[in-house]
């Protein structure tokens, strides 16, 4: 009895550990995918040729506005962002959103600087809740096989 208890607990350890384990097994871009709420991200992001760079070995640190946030611009502005004659802008807005490495919560600090992918600095406050700029973080610290997401409720803009 004791045996057969045995090899079966086993047996379904070996079964679960690979399910368990595929919880980071997805990349950025296939996590924001699964979640149902970046498809604006998403497309900026093909049409910017970023997929291929936010699917590679990072780490990366993405803060990812939702639909809602891009939503939320001025009428006309996703559209005219996802004109090809327009790419350069798109990218430099969307790479304003990334930080190389991979930056968790508990890492940050109010007043904090960080460089972005772009190449200009976007700051950290703390308080009632977490902010980047003027966005507000709604959801930390999901992770992915190669960095992680912090989803925001606005889109942050670089400075001209």
């Amino acid at each position: 009895m004791f045996r057969r208890t045995l090899l079966t607990l086993t047996a379904a350890t070996m079964i679960a550990g690979p399910a368990l384990s595929a919880s980071h097994s997805k990349d950025i871009v296939d996590t924001a995918a699964d979640a149902g709420s970046f498809t604006t991200l998403l497309a900026a992001a093909e049409a910017a040729g970023l997929v291929e760079t936010l699917k590679g070995d990072g780490p990366f640190t993405v803060f990812a506005p939702t639909d809602d946030a891009f939503a939320a611009l001025p009428e006309g502005t996703v559209d005219t962002l996802l004109m090809p004659e327009n790419k350069d802008q798109l990218t430099a807005i969307l790479t304003y959103h990334v930080v190389p490495g991979k930056v968790m919560s508990t890492d940050l600090s109010d007043g904090m600087m960080a460089e972005t992918v772009q190449g200009q600095e976007i700051t950290v406050s703390l308080g009632d809740s977490v902010m980047i700029d003027d966005a507000t973080v709604v959801t930390p610290d999901i992770e992915a096989s190669n960095g992680v997401i912090h989803v925001i409720d606005s889109v942050i803009m670089p400075s001209e």
